[in-house]
């Protein structure tokens, strides 16, 4: 198949080396290919021949168990960037803050709060990626993909997605695989409006404003970094797969019995931080996670799998950890959560041979 399709192998390959949680066992294969027409060509090939496979992006939300990948690893490596003058064209191995970058270097707008987000475009509609109140979801124009029962190759409009919080129908799903996206950006080089009341601040605008898409991307570095949320080899609080768990969503009828457990356990003074949230009320899962007695650093130094010292929301190997540690922690918050406050926090990251 490497040969047939210019893709490379490579075999016994470390799956940690390939993670940003730097955890998982040896793939016994992997193929990487670096076009569009190698990626389609050998997953079609895998699927004829009946080989399970795994499609790898940038690693960025990713969980692999210690044992490995009983799969052919197949590596997207696509990585052309196009820009015009209302639209970004990325290939799914682009390194999506990459694509960020060029954008705004260009002028372009509309990317700016997706900065510092690693991983590979790709997995952007995937997990309908979002962060300082922007989702991928409202600035995607249509995706490729590749229909693995028919082998066909199409473009998708998003209404086509089912995208929701940090989901798709993408998602959790071997039916299609990424192979390009496009982006719709405003020429005028400002910003999308700003949602989210700590980056406005940052800015010293107001909600709604808009301002140059390079000052946006320049202060979201700057507020990821401080939260340990900007990829960094030297720091273990960066060894993490991101915000590990998503903000849960309360549906109405269980929501004041919720807030009444809130209030038992951290006082009736408490401003529990809510939001509008498709099927009920978005509660934060940092906010929640703490005031259930998980600090920064939980549990201590010693640790081999922590949350970092920045953020509660990401989950962090120190350098010595295996999946079975960061499984084990990973309980531990949610089932603290759940005891805590009756609402039971959902992982954000694909696992692959293993669960929380």
């Amino acid at each position: 198949m490497a040969a047939e399709f210019g893709a490379e192998l490579e075999t016994d390959v470390p799956m940690a080396a390939l993670t940003t949680l730097r955890l998982g066992g040896p793939a016994h294969a992997m193929l990487t290919c670096r076009s569009t027409d190698a990626l389609a060509g050998v997953v079609r090939a895998l699927d004829a021949a009946g080989i399970p496979a795994l499609i790898l992006g940038g690693g960025s939300n990713l969980l692999i168990a210690d044992e490995g990948v009983d799969a052919v690893v197949v590596r997207a490596a696509n990585e052309t960037i196009r820009l015009d003058s209302d639209q970004v064209y990325a290939e799914a191995g682009a390194v999506w803050d990459e694509v960020v970058a060029r954008s705004v270097d260009a002028g372009l707008g509309g990317l700016e709060c997706l900065s510092g987000i690693p991983g590979s475009a790709g997995a952007t509609p995937v997990q309908n990626v979002g962060a300082y109140g922007v989702e991928v979801g409202s600035l995607l124009r249509r995706v490729q993909l590749l229909d693995r029962a028919s082998g066909e190759v199409s473009w998708v409009a998003p209404d086509a997605l089912g995208l929701g919080y940090r989901t798709s129908v993408l998602k959790h799903s071997d039916a299609a695989v990424v192979l390009a996206v496009e982006f719709e950006v405003r020429p005028d080089g400002l910003s999308a409006p700003l949602r989210y009341r700590e980056l406005a601040a940052e800015l010293g605008a107001e909600e709604s404003d808009r301002r140059p898409a390079d000052k946006v991307r320049e202060v979201v570095l700057a507020l990821r970094a401080g939260k340990g949320m900007v990829l960094d080899s030297g720091d273990h609080d960066t060894w993490s797969a991101g915000s590990f768990f998503t903000n849960p969503v309360v549906a109405a009828d269980r929501l004041p019995a919720v807030l009444a457990a809130i209030t038992a356990r951290v006082g009736a003074d408490a401003r529990v931080p809510q939001f509008p949230g498709a099927g009920g009320t978005k509660l934060s899962a940092g906010w929640l996670i703490e005031r259930a007695g998980f600090s920064k650093g939980y549990p201590g130094e010693d640790a081999s799998a922590r949350l970092s010292t920045k953020h509660t929301l990401a989950l962090t190997n120190r350098g010595h950890a295996s999946t079975r540690d960061m499984l084990a922690l990973a309980r531990d918050v949610r089932d603290g959560v759940q005891a805590a406050f009756g609402v039971r926090l959902e992982p954000e990251p694909v696992t692959v041979g293993c669960a929380v």
